[in-house]
Formats: structure tokens, sequence, C-alpha cells
């Protein structure tokens, strides 16, 4: 594994292995795995989980680390050719390669723009930086790609022994006051396609997600053996499912446009999870969310805090799912 930038890319036999992996170290850990080993971490946009997850990862396994993050360094400019003269003082061609002689591996996350669909859907910025980086890249959240939280997701999902064939995963759009990323849902329900599950894309009219994204998820569905449907009918959506997923997105018919937005959510307040939504699912119906989340708008707290959910599960499983990713990338001599 020379990056880990995608799970399509890693492949699912990789992933199995990396999910291994992370249970192996989380219940046998290797203080001395990466001793001498340093992690650049590049934060263009706010962490919370990514950062803390990604720091105690890698000391765990005996390696440092250094962080860039927002308001601690230059504005980065990614786009080839333009004169600078904006608010970006530095550019990728030189700040990439500078950030990877200091480290054995970089972990970069980069936020969608959220004003051009296809601009967003071509994931810019890690396709200007790619072949700038000389050591291992880390994709910690692109425009339109999370694959340390699906690897996390997946990990979950296996300590729940939820199943792969015939497993019923739900990812539901919900309420939130302003457009977010496609980054988690994409990845979210690629992975479960990828698992091998049913895939119900649960959403209201106009939130679909974009055709070159759910065309992905089919792909990957048709590789497994699992399936992939929309809707807008959640009793149908949660009927049997073993898996609910909820995380808003922007409007992918008016994406772009902020006010167009705000007009389509501002009648989808009861896209609110609530425990009610279980009353179809499988009794053994777990809840999943990739944190932050807001109280009461996204879920309530009685579900937040109920027995169906894992979201503190999947957040800790951040940390050994990319512990593994930094193992295989430069512990591991097999490759």
């Amino acid at each position: 594994m020379k990056n880990f930038l995608d799970l399509a890319r890693a492949g699912p036999d990789l992933v199995a292995e990396l999910v291994t992996l992370a249970g192996r170290l989380q219940r046998h850990p290797e203080p001395d795995a990466l001793r001498g080993k340093v992690l650049g971490l590049l934060f263009m946009n706010p962490s919370l989980r990514t950062l803390a997850s990604f720091q105690s990862g890698m000391a765990r396994l005996g390696g440092d680390s250094f962080v860039i993050s927002p308001g601690s360094s230059w504005n980065l400019e990614y786009l080839p050719d333009i004169p600078m003269t904006g608010a970006a003082a530095e550019h990728v061609r030189e700040a990439i390669p500078v950030l990877a002689s200091y480290a054995d591996v970089l972990g970069v996350r980069a936020f969608a723009g959220g004003k051009d669909l296809v601009e967003d859907l071509s994931e810019p910025v890690f396709s200007a930086i790619e072949g700038l980086c000389s050591v291992p890249l880390i994709n910690m959240e692109s425009a339109a790609n999370h694959p340390c939280q699906a690897l996390a997701d997946w990990k979950t999902m296996d300590d729940e022994q939820i199943p792969k064939a015939n497993g019923r995963f739900v990812l539901s759009w919900a309420n939130h006051p302003k457009p977010l990323p496609l980054a988690v849902p994409a990845a979210a329900a690629h992975m479960a396609a990828m698992r091998g599950m049913d895939v119900t894309v649960l959403r209201p009219q106009g939130f679909g997600l974009p055709s070159d994204l759910m065309q992905r998820i089919h792909t990957a569905a048709n590789q497994s053996g699992g399936s992939v449907t929309e809707t807008e009918d959640r009793e149908q959506a949660m009927d049997g499912a073993h898996v609910l997923y909820a995380k808003s997105w922007s409007a992918t018919d008016v994406y772009g446009d902020a006010q167009a937005d705000r007009d389509l959510r501002a009648g989808l307040t009861g896209w609110t999870v609530e425990s009610d939504w279980f009353d179809g699912a499988d009794p053994s119906c777990i809840f999943m969310h990739c944190l932050p989340v807001r109280r009461e708008v996204v879920v309530t707290g009685q579900v937040l805090e109920g027995p169906r959910s894992r979201v503190i599960r999947q957040a800790r499983n951040r940390m050994f799912a990319q512990m593994a990713v930094l193992y295989r990338l430069l512990a591991d001599k097999g490759d």
C-alpha cells in the first residue's frame, strides 16, 4: 500500500485486512512499531476527531506528529498557473514537497468548495497534490470522500456483527440548518456497498446523491453482491434495517445556491431522527453518525444516548482504523 486515498482504490481485500489489523492493534498494542517515524498533518479545514485520533494513534505506535491547521500557516493555493493576488500566500507546489521532506507520511484534509458540483467531484485539491508528495499520502477528508471515516465505520459494523450478505444499511439525509459536504454520506454508502450489504439511500426530493457518486456505489454493490436503492419513503427504507446512518448534505439539485438550498430544507424539519424511526427495523438495528452532530436537529438526545447509538464507538474506532493505515504504510514490510 503506497497511499490511503480511497477505499475503492484499496480494494475490498485490503480493506478487510486493515479492519483485521485495526482489531489486532486494539487488542495487542505495539508501542514501538513506529518509533522514530513522523506523521505530518495538514488541515486546510477544522477538525476535532480526525486531529485527535491521528495524533493519539501515532503516539500509541511510538511515533511523533506535527500539525499545520487553519490559522497556523499561510493560506494555500492549489489552482495551477494563476497570479496569486488573493488571500493565499503559498502554493501547494512548494508547501507539499516541503512538508513531505519533514515527515514519513502526510495526511491532508481539504473540504469541498461547495459552489461548483462538477469541480468538487473532480477532487481538485488532492488532484493537485498527489503527485507532489514524496511520502505516503492519507486522505483525511476530501471534497467527496472520507476513507478514514468509512474504514472506522466498517470496523464498527464488524464489531457489532452486522451481517454483510443481506445486511440492510440505510443512509438517511437528516435535518440541518445549513448545507454540508458530500464526503461522509458518499463514503458511508460506498463502504456499505463494498461490504456486500443492501444499501438504501433515504433522502427528500432534491437531495439525491450526484450520479457520479451513485455510480461508484452501484459498481461496488455489483462487485460484492450487494444492492442499492433510493427512496423518499422512510417506512419502506427502514423495514428490516440493521443500520441507520444519519447525515445531512447539500441539496444537489441546487448545489452552490445557498438561498435555494435554505428554501428546500426549510420544510424538512421532520427529518430529525427520532425513536419511532426504528419501529419497522430489525430489533438489533443500530444508529450511526460520524459526529459532530446537532442534538434535537439531526437526531434527538433520546436516540443519541439510547441503546441503539454507536456514535462513541465509531469515533473511537477512528483511532484504531487509522493506526492500521499508519502501520501498513510505515511498519509493514510485506509490500
